[in-house]
């Protein structure tokens, strides 16, 4: 804990005041270490369980962690507003960021041209009681889907992959519930069932997606939702296999208490097949993103799923957002219905393969055995994450830690390709294989 900011308060409000407003202000960065409660109760002459009270109104609002013998930390990602001293600091100058996760700008179709004619052609405005879905984006989205071999459905749209599972689960579970997620996994997944309440059972998984004991083990500890990255999975670049979705099906079966979600948030930049879960429970969901192909900046997902579901998410959205814009979903399916755009995301998806593929080769050069059968990152087993991030800081290259990710899976890198070029390959391999360790220990991710 930052010792420039004092504690203070004689109520659990007031004292989870306090803490958040560190957060908020970042006197009280991310990771950082909270007093434990006795020691703090004693500082501040109250009671001990008005500290405790005060850490697990927090907990379940998931601005902070219990890390076992580490204590109480601030959450990576707090669900809290901060000011912009507070956000996560740029690498040192000269450093090439390759721990953000996101795709490269220079492969991303232009929308300028799609903009001007939906400018040029924008029709009469849109008023509150005919907006919602466009049906030929309905129309686009069930065709795109069914190529794909997801079971037809209701359909709504969200504002992106993660507005969607926040919706999915908020309109099946309840806090406390448990929730069976990837580990490692997506950690904005993370962050989210953490701020909703919820509790997180992790599932190991391979490079062909959750382990089937795995995902038996969190049925069976009570989870009530299941969420799974059909491919590109982040961190890891895991996709679902033939063989991977069969055994998972005959296991999920009929299931009537358990809500699956699925995540194909790389959709078109997936260079390896679709196999999908979709219809396996009574409950279920498929959403697809068009973030990563199109642009992040495209807050735009397809939902489909059975009748309850959806029915549920859209009307929630109804009384909320009340719908996504009708402008960015006919410029969405203005970039669907483009050849060229098709095209260019083609060759994306084939850029991040050789990419991801050539680091995985010089990796392996340098005895290193690392993770990425699809998608845009590489995930790296090491001994110490801190160790390694650091000397990779000091020769010019920043990271992500595997802590970010993990609920008990052990510690790696995710390493993000989108913004590589080939010669860089060679030297980042070299600067892992310095600063890393890996640890040879059987079974994914180690």
């Amino acid at each position: 804990m930052s010792a420039r900011y004092q504690l203070s308060g004689t109520t659990a409000v007031e004292i989870s005041a306090r803490i958040e407003s560190g957060i908020r202000t970042g006197a009280l960065p991310p990771g950082a270490a909270l007093p434990p409660v006795r020691a703090l109760a004693a500082e501040l002459r109250v009671s001990p369980a008005t500290v405790a009270r005060a850490y697990q109104e927090l907990r379940q609002r998931g601005l902070l962690a219990t890390a076992g013998r580490h204590g109480t930390r601030v959450r990576p990602r707090p669900p809290v507003a901060a000011r912009r001293s507070a956000l996560r600091p740029a690498p040192l100058p000269g450093a090439r960021d390759l721990s953000r996760g996101e795709p490269d700008p220079r492969l991303l179709p232009p929308l300028g041209p799609h903009l001007a004619a939906l400018a040029a052609d924008a029709g009469p405005p849109v008023g509150y009681s005919h907006a919602g879905v466009l049906p030929e984006l309905a129309e686009a989205a069930r065709a795109r889907l069914g190529a794909d071999g997801v079971p037809a459905g209701e359909l709504t749209l969200t504002g992106g992959a993660l507005d969607g599972i926040e919706r999915l689960l908020g309109a099946h579970l309840r806090p406390g519930d448990a929730v069976a997620v990837e580990d490692p996994g997506w950690a904005n997944l993370l962050d989210l069932v953490a701020a909703l309440g919820l509790r997180p059972i992790g599932v190991p998984l391979d490079d062909e997606g959750p382990l089937v004991a795995g995902v038996a083990a969190a049925l069976a500890a009570g989870a009530r939702a299941l969420v799974v990255t059909s491919r590109a999975q982040n961190p890891t670049g895991a996709a679902v296999s033939a063989v991977r979705a069969e055994e998972l099906r005959r296991l999920l079966a009929g299931r009537r208490d358990l809500l699956l979600i699925e995540d194909d948030h790389a959709a078109e930049l997936a260079r390896v097949p679709l196999h999908p879960l979709a219809g396996a429970t009574a409950s279920w969901a498929f959403l697809r993103s068009v973030s990563k192909p199109f642009g992040p900046d495209l807050r735009l997902a397809v939902l489909v799923g059975d009748e309850t579901t959806v029915a549920r998410v859209a009307g929630r959205t109804r009384v909320g957002a009340g719908w996504v814009s009708t402008v960015l979903q006919r410029l969405v399916l203005a970039l669907w219905r483009d050849p060229a755009v098709d095209e260019l995301v083609r060759r994306a998806a084939q850029s991040y393969e050789r990419r991801r593929d050539g680091l995985l080769t010089a990796l392996a050069e340098h005895g290193l055995s690392a993770h990425g059968r699809s998608g845009i990152n590489v995930w790296l087993p090491v001994q110490d994450e801190t160790s390694a991030v650091t000397a990779l800081r000091d020769a010019g290259w920043a990271v992500a830690p595997g802590a970010l990710y993990r609920i008990a899976a052990p510690p790696a890198l995710r390493v993000t390709v989108s913004s590589l070029d080939t010669d860089d390959l060679a030297p980042l391999a070299a600067a892992l294989a310095h600063a890393t360790n890996p640890t040879p220990p059987p079974g994914f991710p180690t």
